[in-house]
């Protein structure tokens, strides 16, 4: 009983919000942040963001999965994570936001495909570092045989940073 109840609550919480605490990906994700901020603590906060203004966004963007870093009252960014679609499965993947919302660090948590897992490669992701306008991503590079997660890699993060400038101009940011 006290099983099917676990598994039933397991069910029912949104994937986005078990992203940060569960499979060790926290841990990943918070070293992934200790790493690019150079700090040994932060605080993560949930960004709010209206209903209506949510149902604006190319990304699905909430409170659970997009978040104010904070090292005392020091802001210093954002981090992003979410799922992208793979050939046959999805990815999960985190970008980091410096104060300026532009690209800080783009990893690839987990992969679950065969093939395609060099999009999970540093020199790939640097890439996207700077970025911070959807247009910047044009020139991103192709890997063989990686085709659809590169394409997924990259509409995802270009709907991250169209969404970005939409937050931005509604104030959110």
């Amino acid at each position: 009983m006290i099983q099917k109840f676990f598994i039933t609550i397991l069910l029912i919480i949104p994937l986005t919000g078990i992203i940060f605490n569960s499979d060790g990906l926290g841990k990943r994700v918070d070293r992934e942040i200790e790493d690019e901020f150079q700090v040994n603590s932060f605080e993560h906060q949930g960004v709010h963001i209206r209903k209506e203004l949510q149902e604006k966004l190319p990304s699905e963007i909430s409170e659970e999965n997009f978040f104010r870093l904070k090292s005392g009252e020091k802001i210093l960014g954002y981090a992003y994570l979410d799922k992208a679609p793979s050939k046959t499965a999805e990815f999960d993947y985190l970008v980091i936001l410096n104060k300026d919302l532009s690209i800080a660090r783009t990893k690839v948590l987990v992969y679950r495909e065969e093939y395609g897992g060099e999009i999970g490669s540093k020199r790939w992701l640097r890439q996207f570092v700077g970025k911070s306008k959807p247009s910047e991503l044009n020139n991103i590079a192709a890997i063989s045989g990686a085709t659809i997660s590169v394409r997924s890699m990259k509409m995802a993060v270009k709907d991250l940073l169209e969404s970005i400038e939409i937050l931005k101009e509604n104030k959110v940011l």
